[in-house]
């Protein structure tokens, strides 16, 4: 008797790929856990917290085969894709008016400031023979907006997480150190509560960060903080662009056209509209409160995402290079953003 069996090729598999929806989840779930530790503690920005949960997450024996098997496709989602999302809404946090409030002398002196960090840094970096894309995401990290920037860079440049996650950790590391060390030089530098302000702007990495610093100082010092800041931030959109100019320039000849990254990735463009669109229109306050908390729980999934790749035993052992051009880079933008104040 003849047995019939099914074709191989149609036969259901019985190890189907985990989707995105549990790393997801998971991720969802710690940027809710981080948003409870900044009310809690104040001090702590959302965004660090998520970072820090990722990281702790990510040391954890028991999470470990689990961040590499069902819960990578959704983190990898959160990481990419959510990152994305949350630099086009925080473009609508910056009216150009507000920045050019600040006058040209401020705004040259603070573009300058994120050139040379961003210049010295990635050259730093290369003299300590970092590997792979690591200079240019420290670089990119320190001189614009900590892992926000890191995660928009690795996705233009397709770093790879190994590459992302050393500079993530960094960053965070040298962003919390501030929150602490800034204020207390404060006043031994004779600094008045709006310079201390332009100083934390100017020379702290992420935005939760720089707010958590320069409340210390009272509003006046945080109001110009958050804009000095956001002209930082939006020095992400030309800096990104001629990263992703030069990759394309370097691709093979023969490489697929799908591999370049276009000349302007396309959520550097939606960052750039969403300034537009709040720099020219009176958007409502409700529709901007909704554009702030998704963009918010965006990118507390995004660094909680980044923050499982990190792992901190081999960073200590093999990243010492690294730690030394971190802290070069924070003494350096600390030290050139007390000069733009005295300019200023």
């Amino acid at each position: 008797m003849k047995v019939l069996t099914e074709p191989t090729a149609t036969r259901p598999s019985r190890h189907r790929r985990p989707g995105w929806l549990p790393g997801v989840a998971v991720a969802a779930a710690s940027a809710g856990l981080a948003w409870g530790i900044h009310l809690l503690v104040p001090a702590i920005p959302l965004l660090t917290a998520a970072v820090v949960l990722g990281i702790i997450v990510a040391q954890l024996p028991v999470m470990q085969n689990l961040l590499g098997g069902v819960l990578a496709p959704g983190l990898s989602v959160a990481a990419k894709r959510f990152m994305r999302l949350g630099i086009v809404l925080l473009g609508l946090k910056l009216s150009v008016i507000d920045i050019l409030g600040l006058g040209w002398v401020t705004i040259v002196a603070v573009v300058g400031v994120v050139l040379l960090t961003f210049g010295f840094t990635w050259w730093f970096g290369r003299t300590m023979r970092l590997p792979g894309h690591q200079p240019l995401l420290i670089a990119t990290g320190f001189s614009i907006c900590g892992a926000s920037a890191i995660g928009a860079m690795s996705g233009v440049v397709g770093a790879k997480d190994k590459e992302t996650a050393t500079p993530v950790a960094l960053v965070t590391l040298c962003g919390t150190l501030a929150i602490a060390v800034l204020p207390a030089l404060w006043h031994p530098l004779g600094l008045s509560a709006v310079e201390f302000g332009h100083w934390v702007g100017a020379g702290v990495h992420d935005v939760g960060q720089v707010v958590a610093t320069a409340q210390i100082a009272g509003t006046a010092a945080l109001a110009i903080a958050v804009v000095v800041k956001l002209t930082r931030v939006l020095m992400l959109a030309p800096i990104v662009s001629a990263a992703a100019v030069i990759v394309r320039r370097n691709a093979a000849p023969d490489a697929p056209r799908a591999s370049r990254p276009p000349i302007m990735p396309l959520f550097v463009a939606g960052f750039l509209a969403a300034v537009v669109i709040r720099t020219l229109l009176v958007v409502p306050v409700p529709v901007l409160e909704a554009a702030d908390t998704a963009q918010t729980a965006f990118l507390a999934m995004a660094l909680f995402g980044l923050g499982t790749a990190v792992r901190l035993k081999e960073l200590v052992m093999t990243g010492w290079r690294a730690l030394i051009v971190g802290f070069g880079s924070w003494a350096v933008i600390a030290a050139l953003s007390l000069g733009a104040v005295a300019l200023g």
